[in-house]
């Protein structure tokens, strides 16, 4: 998606003799071109002949690639809106819900609207394989137990959580230094002064998020205003191509002033226009082609994570911070207080808030995390 805007569809053509898609959106595969079907790798001798050799892991990026990117993107927008403007045609409901792998792909769900007759879009938030344990969880409450269908999915804060007592007893055990705050003012006011002056924060509250979305519980949060953070983010903290954009968190207040767009985006899976006169205040989560994949933050969804955006708002006059996954590439999102220390002693995470916990790197042994005592004993 991010690297289709670096490039041109000049390979559009040949993606059409592998997808043929009829007016209705039907579609089928011409499999001369994959042998995924029946061997571990994706692409056949006839698909390599057409675009290239495979890309190595470390090989650089090169105009080829990002042009396939751009063409890659452009077939999969084009068959997605025929599918979808057939379905209006059957059903004639203003309302659309969407599940599955494509439905992750944020650059084509923020065109839906304009190149669809719908007018409201819901994204299952895990809408990838994961989703299929939701769909079993909700389908044996619903049709086995005949409970109401009354459940609506405004939060995807559901995974394991850790009290205060079991991170103190995690920091205390490892003789890892912290501060402690007394209340969440304190922690969140000196939060959002660190991020101001540029520190990366290793962001661990609450439950962790349900999809492939960090949405403010276990986040790598920084500066969107400082024009080097994409970098040092992408160089020092998650270890990926420099092309990879960071999404933007804003409070749900405040998004029609920096957005092009009257829809919001509480699971960050729209990509939206950013304003002309914004993207200069906010450069390092504006992508290349003036748009950023936003998380609209309300006080209700979320309390402490908005109420840090505000607090970032009131020192920089921008109610918006980079979220990213606290991740690297390669690595699950952090779950436990382990996970998140490990990432952070690991890479150019500068703290890590952890419940009501400070934590800062430069005040820790770097080795302290290869200690057998991270193992759970309990």
């Amino acid at each position: 998606m991010s690297l289709a805007s670096f490039g041109r569809p000049k390979y559009l053509e040949d993606f059409r003799k592998i997808l043929d898609v009829k007016d209705d959106g039907s579609f089928r595969l011409n499999m001369d071109y994959f042998v995924y079907h029946y061997k571990t790798k994706m692409p056949s001798k006839k698909f390599i002949e057409v675009f290239g050799p495979v890309r190595g892991k470390t090989e650089k990026i090169t105009q080829r690639h990002k042009d396939i990117a751009a063409s890659l993107q452009k077939i999969v927008e084009e068959t997605v809106f025929r599918i979808l403007n057939q379905l209006y045609k059957e059903t004639r409901c203003k309302n659309l819900c969407m599940a599955g792998g494509v439905s992750l792909n944020s650059v084509l769900n923020g065109k839906i609207i304009k190149e669809t007759p719908f007018k409201k879009v819901f994204i299952q938030p895990a809408a990838s394989d994961a989703g299929g344990s939701l769909g079993a969880a909700i389908y044996f409450y619903n049709s086995i137990l005949g409970k109401k269908r009354n459940y609506v999915m405004d939060n995807v804060y559901l995974g394991p959580k850790f009290t205060t007592e079991d991170i103190r007893r995690f920091l205390e055990k490892n003789s890892i230094k912290f501060k402690e705050f007394e209340d969440n003012d304190e922690l969140v006011k000196k939060t959002a002064e660190l991020i101001y002056n540029n520190k990366i924060i290793g962001f661990f509250q609450g439950r962790l998020e349900f999809g492939p979305r960090a949405l403010g519980n276990r986040s790598i949060l920084a500066n969107p205003c400082n024009p080097k953070m994409k970098d040092i983010l992408n160089k020092k903290v998650k270890h990926r191509e420099e092309f990879r954009p960071f999404a933007p968190s804003i409070t749900y207040e405040n998004y029609r002033n920096f957005f092009d767009t009257n829809s919001s985006s509480p699971f960050m899976l729209f990509v939206y226009p950013i304003k002309k006169e914004k993207q200069k205040l906010v450069p390092s989560i504006t992508h290349i082609d003036g748009t950023g994949r936003l998380q609209t933050v309300k006080k209700n969804q979320n309390p402490l994570f908005w109420n840090l955006i505000k607090e970032f708002e009131k020192i920089s006059e921008v109610p918006i911070l980079i979220n990213t996954s606290f991740n690297v590439r390669g690595e699950p999102i952090v779950c436990a207080p382990e996970h998140a220390y490990k990432c952070m002693m690991g890479t150019g995470i500068d703290y890590l808030v952890i419940d009501k916990f400070l934590v800062s790197k430069n005040d820790n042994k770097k080795d302290i995390w290869d200690s057998k005592s991270f193992i759970n004993e309990d």
